[in-house]
C-alpha cells in the first residue's frame, strides 16, 4: 500500500441498527506489501496473503485452490489492487490490469458472501475504475458468471458482437 493512498472508512449499518467501518486499501502496483508481508490497514502485519486464499476459497469459485505461491505471482503482475477489511478480516478484493490506453479487465472481483447486497462489492469495483492506471482506457472489461446484473447497474454491458473465446493449458500432472 503507498502511504499517499487514501485509506477510506465506508459506513455501513448492520440489521440491529450498529455502525462498522470497512477499510478500503488501495495497494502499490503488484501490492508488495500484502504480497510478501501479508500487510493490511495501518500497514500492520495481519497474514492478509493466507486471509486472501481463504476469501477466495470461500466466496470464489473460479479461484478456488491457488497457492500462495501463485497468488504472489497474481499479485506482482497486477497494477491496480483493492483490499477491503472489517477490522483484521480481509471481506473484499478486486484487482485490474492495463495497457494504459485502450483496453484494460477486471479480475477476482470478490466480496465475502455475508457482507454482500451492503454497497461494498460496488466500492470495490469504484475504487479499481477510479484507479489512475484505467482514467484514459477506452474500454474496460470483465467476465461474470452470475453477477451481470450487479455489473450492468455501473455501467457495464455486453460485449456484442464480440465473443468470449479462452484457451486453456495443458497442466502436467
Amino acid at each position: 500500500m503507498r502511504s499517499s493512498e487514501l485509506r477510506t472508512p465506508i459506513p455501513a449499518r448492520w440489521k440491529d441498527g450498529r455502525m462498522t467501518r470497512f477499510r478500503l486499501l488501495r495497494h502499490a502496483p503488484g501490492a508488495p506489501g500484502l504480497r510478501w508481508l501479508g500487510l493490511g490497514p495501518g500497514l500492520r502485519p495481519s497474514r492478509g496473503l493466507l486471509k486472501l486464499q481463504r476469501l477466495f476459497n470461500k466466496h470464489a469459485f473460479w479461484a478456488r485452490q491457488r497457492s500462495s505461491g501463485d497468488l504472489r505471482r497474481m499479485l506482482a503482475g497486477s497494477p491496480v489492487v483493492v483490499s477491503l477489511w472489517r477490522g483484521k478480516r480481509l471481506v473484499g478484493f478486486g484487482r485490474a490490469a492495463s495497457d494504459g490506453r485502450y483496453r484494460a479487465v477486471l479480475w477476482d472481483i470478490v466480496v465475502a458472501g455475508d457482507l454482500q447486497g451492503r454497497g461494498l462489492g460496488r466500492r470495490v469495483v469504484e475504487a479499481l475504475l477510479e484507479a489512475p492506471d484505467l482514467q484514459e482506457v477506452e474500454r474496460i472489461y470483465l467476465m461474470t458468471t452470475n453477477s451481470a446484473g450487479f455489473y450492468q447497474q455501473l455501467g457495464f454491458s455486453n460485449a456484442e458482437p464480440q465473443q468470449l473465446l479462452i484457451r486453456r493449458r495443458q497442466t502436467s500432472g
